[in-house]
């Protein structure tokens, strides 16, 4: 009999333990949440955007005529001096290489403007002798007339004569310069270029130097090699990184529109441990159409950023180089902020949900500005309160909640 007792009060216990374990296991437990609290501090709403450094004013170097360039014997990074460097030296093309009907050309227009220098030089003895012979006669009439035994339109034909003599003579003369400067020319035709040869410019003394326009640093060098190049071939680019050197951001047209010239702006991610400090120098009006690496058609408008910060702070940077820039268009130094990442819509509203007393209560809160982070509280919290990040989507109000450790 006790022992039938003793199974009996075993069953029950059995029993009872099975439920309490039911019921354990189906109580509803809190939810695991992350926490995250409304405090006051200082809020920017910036514009962020890929950049790049540039020069504003460089200076692109070209041949000054048609010639052979000599090897640039400067490097990039090279410091320069306006109208003092020499960057690059330049002489004469060398001339044409003759065939052989272009040269037997050559030769017989040689010998031909030889012939004429003769024939000249004959005419001008030619007139020599007409002059002197005038100019006795004319002193012979010239006496004569003193005498009385000729007339006075004798002495005057004599003295034309005399005067058409000279004129000769003087036409002959001209004729001999115009003649040697066309035997010139035409022998000129006969320099060639011969290979091997090392005086095959006719002007390898007159070596052309090529000054640096502007002070600074060459930025890149464009011909290296020695070369033979056409009048205005660009050959290196010069620009002064240490005054110069700006940012440029292609911002898209919905967001320039919210900048200004005079906007803070911070430059991140440069390659130095700390940020650099800038200003919009100028929002250009013109934008123009940018596709993105998805494909998607963008209208993009430039933005041009000084720098602020010491040149020192940012000396190693260069001409084209990839900068970060936060453009600030709103900041306060005291706000009511919360993280972006609690807020969730309830309708045409914002709302978030508060933790009290182990329990998410949904609160509608007025948002002013949000930079993705941070969003400014202008009304519904106070500092302080608790509040659920990331809200599941099972979390309702009223939900019992614990932290996630």
């Amino acid at each position: 009999m006790g022992s039938k007792r003793s199974g009996h009060w075993v069953l029950l216990g059995s029993v009872a333990i099975v439920l309490l374990l039911l019921v354990w296991a189906f109580m509803p437990r809190p939810l695991l949440v992350d926490i995250g609290q409304v405090q006051r501090d200082a809020m920017l709403e910036t514009i962020d955007d890929e950049g790049k450094t540039r020069v504003r004013d460089a200076y692109v170097v070209s041949t000054p005529v048609t010639g052979r360039l000599l090897r640039i014997d400067v490097e990039p990074g090279d410091r320069v001096i306006q109208d003092e460097t020499v960057i690059a030296r330049m002489l004469p093309a060398n001339p044409v290489a003759l065939d052989s009907r272009s040269r037997e050309q050559a030769r017989a227009t040689v010998s031909s403007a030889e012939a004429a220098v003769r024939l000249a030089q004959a005419q001008l003895n030619k007139s020599l002798a007409d002059t002197e012979l005038t100019r006795a006669e004319l002193a012979r009439l010239t006496d004569l007339h003193q005498r009385g035994a000729i007339s006075d339109s004798v002495l005057d034909k004599a003295k034309q004569a005399w005067r058409a003599a000279r004129a000769q003579l003087d036409m002959a003369k001209a004729s001999i310069s115009m003649r040697q400067a066309d035997l010139a020319s035409a022998r000129s035709q006969l320099i060639t270029f011969v290979p091997g040869q090392t005086d095959n410019s006719a002007a390898e003394s007159g070596v052309i130097n090529i000054v640096a326009p502007h002070s600074g640093s060459i930025l890149r060098v464009l011909q290296e090699s020695e070369t033979t190049l056409p009048a205005g071939q660009a050959i290196l680019e010069i620009g002064d990184i240490n005054e110069e050197l700006e940012v440029v951001v292609e911002l898209l047209s919905t967001d320039a529109v919210k900048v200004k010239a005079g906007s803070r702006v911070i430059i991140e991610n440069w390659g130095g441990p700390e940020a650099l400090e800038g200003t919009v120098e100028k929002v250009e009006p013109w934008g123009f159409t940018k596709y993105s690496a998805l494909g998607v058609e963008e209208q993009r408008v430039k933005t041009t950023i000084r720098f602020d910060s010491a040149k020192a702070r940012r000396a190693s940077l260069g001409h084209g180089f990839r900068v970060e820039a936060r453009i600030v268009v709103w900041e306060a130094s005291d706000a009511l902020i919360v993280p972006s990442s609690a807020l969730l819509r309830q309708g045409s509203s914002w709302a978030v949900y508060v933790i009290e007393s182990g329990k998410a209560a949904l609160r509608v809160v007025e948002v002013g500005h949000n930079n993705g982070i941070s969003a400014e509280v202008l009304d519904g919290l106070e500092q302080g309160q608790q509040v659920v990040l990331y809200p599941p989507a099972e979390l309702h109000d009223g939900s019992r909640v614990t932290p996630r450790r």
